[in-house]
């Protein structure tokens, strides 16, 4: 039945709903208009079940059983029902009212079916918790392709970017240290990658070199890469170092040879082998932020326990800080591991309690994934293939935090020293969050109460256009009165993020621009290369002029006047993904990506840039960044 359903060749696709009780009078609502309407050669009809009644069920293409989770006739049910390979769905939220929840679903179905899916499609996205507006949205952004970012100029020291001197910057963070107890306050760290990248030169080396055949030497030369010699040269630098080379050196497969060449050739053979193998460290799948980045003394200390000592010191407040990771769901248990064993060390030497948890990336948020005719792509099983949605899937995970102040910064950016000078300015950025907070909440206090007039609403439109960097429209003179007073409101009322920027200096990545929309409005948005178009020589100019380069260091107030949280995706400009490329199965794929985090998903948040020094950025990339002086003792 179902392999004929779903080539669409049957009239009639019956669904069974299991209810707690009033199962006969759900039916007959469900058998009128407008369910039971035929469309497109198809009909749907309904039957109902009081669950307690139900002993052996019949078969039918779609069972729906709706119960609290907590019922055990239900749960059977349900099982039986999977035994019969009878399609279905257990719904244990919504049963209070059978038909609304019947509704939802059969609204999503139809919707489904208009686009071509198949029923076994249907209950793949719906149990991904996907609607199929997203699912239609995302195949007509495959058919129509994303439109380029139109930057009207950089953002400059000046024109978009403040400077803080050291003495302002000091003032700042004293400032928020006075206001910091007022707040519930989160340092949120997206760390889910894995450090494949990081690692990708010794796995090209892993794969590509033949001891019997060449020495590393030869296979330096040959591949004219010296990202190898390198990590050879530093070798005994790395934190890892006599972890792995305690276990390599009994790996090494000849070490009597007499030639001292070909033993140290050996010995660095076995070093990588071990560190890379799945038998032994297999470094190249763990996540940056368990992986040793710093020694101090006899102990090697991860990103997580970095991120663990900033935290207590800039983002604490009442004696506790609050850390949330994002992580992947396979890396939990090495994460617990890595913070258990840093989180007693750290707050033993700060005095400052650590609270931590962690999500994933929602389910919810991953994309379909399209063949190069921008139809569905079936995987092996036939079923269709979705893609994790990129880190701007993680506005939903941001949503969802319970704070008011929230610092945001990568995994990978953390440093062996200079903790006071990271501490100061992460302070400031949150000072001069506040400090605008307050005048915007004092605004929107006296604009709602009727406490100000047209003279105090001058005063206001020039704090937006000189402090917030907005784009106040030229025709607002032009308003009534009530009119102005929306206009601003309306500018004013939204997330605030204040970015700190550092001097570019030819890092991969993204940048300030003042980005031109499709009005004409102009706006201070963070944009990557790939949104820009190279083949248009202006738009490729104003992106090579580009004086500052965004290091993902953020505090964003994530609350209203009201103090209440915003619906963070009421502001992403869903016209910024991206569609990406890949290859599955031997196949090209397309697959799109969400609106980055700090790009598109944040596009309509008030946006202050702030130069901050480049000593507070200190990315790892390759392994080879750790050979850097951030990354090793001064001592």
């Amino acid at each position: 039945m179902e392999e004929n359903f779903t080539r669409q060749k049957v009239n009639t696709l019956y669904l069974t709903v299991y209810a707690e009780q009033d199962s006969k009078s759900t039916a007959a609502l469900l058998n009128q208009q407008p369910f039971a309407e035929e469309k497109d050669n198809r009909k749907l009809s309904f039957k109902a079940k009081d669950i307690g009644d139900v002993v052996n069920p019949k078969p039918s293409d779609l069972a729906i059983v709706i119960a609290p989770e907590g019922n055990k006739a239900a749960n059977e049910l349900a099982e039986k029902l999977r035994q019969n390979q009878n399609l279905r769905i257990r719904v244990t939220e919504g049963y209070d009212d059978v038909y609304a929840k019947v509704h939802e679903i059969v609204s999503e179905l139809e919707k489904a079916l208009e686009l071509g899916m198949s029923l076994v499609d249907f209950l793949q996205i719906y149990r991904r918790c996907i609607s199929m507006e997203k699912i239609q949205n995302q195949i007509e952004i495959f058919n129509t392709g994303i439109a380029k970012i139109n930057l009207d100029r950089q953002a400059v020291i000046g024109d978009g970017i403040t400077l803080l001197q050291k003495d302002e910057a000091t003032s700042l963070a004293e400032f928020f240290d006075s206001k910091r107890d007022n707040y519930k306050l989160k340092k949120f760290v997206p760390a889910s990658g894995a450090a494949t990248r990081m690692f990708k030169f010794l796995h090209d080396f892993m794969l590509g070199y033949d001891p019997k055949k060449e020495t590393i030497n030869g296979y330096i030369n040959r591949v004219r890469d010296n990202s190898l010699q390198v990590f050879l040269l530093g070798l005994e630098r790395f934190p890892f170092y006599k972890a792995i080379s305690a276990v390599s050196d009994k790996n090494i497969e000849c070490p009597d040879k007499e030639n001292e060449n070909v033993r140290e050739d050996e010995r660095n053979y076995s070093f990588i082998k071990t560190m890379m193998s799945e038998e032994y460290f297999d470094y190249a799948n763990k996540p940056k932020g368990i992986l040793p980045f710093h020694c101090y003394g006899d102990f090697s200390a991860t990103p997580v326990y970095e991120h663990l000592k900033e935290a207590v010191a800039y983002a604490s407040s009442k004696g506790q800080t609050h850390v949330h990771f994002t992580i992947s769901e396979n890396h939990l248990n090495g994460f617990l591991d890595s913070i258990n064993d840093a989180r007693g060390k750290v707050e033993a030497e700060s005095g400052v309690k650590i609270n931590f948890n962690f999500t994933y990336q929602h389910q919810e948020t991953d994309t379909i994934a399209v063949d190069l005719e921008n139809k569905p792509f079936r995987d092996e099983k036939g079923g269709l293939l979705f893609r994790p949605g990129g880190h701007g899937a993680l506005i939903e995970n941001l949503n969802r935090l319970d704070a008011d102040v929230v610092f945001i910064k990568n995994i990978d950016n953390v440093r062996h020293t200079k903790i006071d000078t990271i501490s100061t300015y992460k302070k400031a950025l949150a000072g001069i969050m506040i400090k605008l907070q307050e005048k915007i909440f004092g605004y929107m206090n006296d604009i709602e109460s009727g406490n100000i007039n047209e003279a105090e609403l001058d005063e206001i439109v020039k704090f937006a256009e000189q402090e917030l960097s907005q784009d106040i429209s030229p025709d607002f003179d032009k308003f009534t009165l009530q009119n102005k007073f929306l206009y601003v409101m309306e500018l004013l009322d939204r997330p605030i993020r204040v970015c700190g920027m550092v001097k570019n200096e030819g890092e991969p990545g993204g940048g300030p621009f003042w980005v031109k929309g499709k009005r004409g409005r102009l706006s201070l948005q963070i944009v990557e290369s790939s949104q820009i178009d190279f083949d248009n020589k202006i738009q490729s100019h104003i992106f090579s002029q580009s004086t500052h380069f965004n290091p993902v260091d953020l505090v964003c107030g994530l609350k209203d006047y009201k103090g209440e949280r915003f619906n963070l995706q009421d502001y992403v400009d869903t016209n910024t993904g991206f569609i990406v490329q890949k290859n599955r199965m031997g196949k090209d794929v397309k697959s799109y990506e969400l609106p980055g985090l700090w790009n598109g998903a944040m596009a309509g948040w008030i946006t202050v840039f702030v130069e901050v020094p480049l000593k507070t950025f200190n990315p790892v990339k390759t392994v080879n960044d750790l050979l850097k002086p951030a990354h090793q003792d001064p001592a």
